[in-house]
């Protein structure tokens, strides 16, 4: 039992990373119909920029998780303005190719500016050591990424749920084509949405900071994870990318715990059970695997 909850805790602190980002990526894929396949080097810019600050400013991780996400959200507008508003009324596959190679761009410039190895990040003091919770003896990060990657997201759901922005938004990402018929501006809502997407990506990586090596190439594995949350939990559901994101975080957990070698494979072995079972996913809708 001791283990079952150990691993089990650390899954749920993994799926958080998954949770926000897959969020993020949900959202821009319902507004904007873009298979962000960046959003992998968004995450990663989201933990060297909290190095940087760290390093350069010293900067704890406290104020990392204000100032990046603003950050990241200006960069993500700058992206849209400049490069995906192009190519929103062509074929999907033109954004996904813009944005494979935008990854290769970022990637190479974070690899000539920072080297290849791993950037240091030091956690503050508040967060260090241990606590025994029943007898198991749980790392005080882990359970704050957890408890502050829930709060974020129910903070995302009533925005969502509870103001009339969140609804229009929620609208837009889940049934865009109703949304307009109705008489929603989609239009209107495409940059923030985007900005706010790589926005969770980056307080993603702020949150790994500490926890994974930061290194330019982290995001790749990363972001090949991230599409199969996003296929598990139903393309553009809000709701399926937050309980995909804990559910791989679990899978990936008790595979390394108990089939090491078989981890990575065990998630995708679970997209295609799903998909044969759900070809939605989980809370998506029929009409998006059409």
């Amino acid at each position: 039992m001791n283990a079952l909850l150990q691993y089990t805790v650390q899954g749920l602190a993994a799926g958080s990373f998954y949770a926000l980002a897959a969020l993020g990526l949900a959202i821009i894929f319902g507004v904007l119909g873009v298979v962000n396949f960046a959003h992998g080097a968004f995450y990663m810019l989201g933990a060297v920029t909290a190095a940087v600050l760290l390093d350069s400013f010293g900067l704890s991780l406290w104020w990392s998780l204000l100032v990046v996400p603003i950050l990241m959200f200006g960069f993500g507008v700058v992206v849209e303005r400049l490069l995906v508003q192009w190519l929103l009324r062509l074929d999907p596959l033109y954004n996904f190719l813009l944005t494979f190679g935008l990854t290769l761009v970022v990637v190479e410039l974070v690899k000539q500016r920072y080297g290849v190895s791993g950037l240091p990040y030091e956690l503050p003091g508040a967060l260090r050591g241990r606590a025994d919770v029943a007898g198991v003896v749980l790392p005080y990060y882990q359970l704050f990424v957890l408890l502050a990657s829930a709060v974020v997201c129910a903070l995302v759901w009533l925005v969502m749920t509870r103001t009339r922005v969140g609804m229009i938004v929620r609208a837009s990402t889940e049934k865009p084509e109703l949304a307009r018929a109705l008489g929603v501006d989609v239009g209107r809502w495409v940059t923030p949405v985007f900005g706010f997407g790589v926005a969770l990506a980056g307080l993603a990586g702020v949150l790994a900071a500490p926890f994974r090596a930061i290194t330019a190439e982290m995001g790749n594995s990363f972001a090949i994870i991230l599409f199969a949350v996003v296929v598990i939990g139903g393309l553009g559901s809000i709701v399926g990318a937050v309980v995909a994101g804990f559910l791989v975080g679990l899978v990936e957990a008790f595979g390394q715990a108990y089939a090491p070698t078989f981890a990575q494979i065990l998630i995708f072995v679970l997209m295609a059970v799903i998909i044969l079972v759900r070809p939605a996913g989980l809370f998506g809708r029929a009409e998006a695997t059409a």
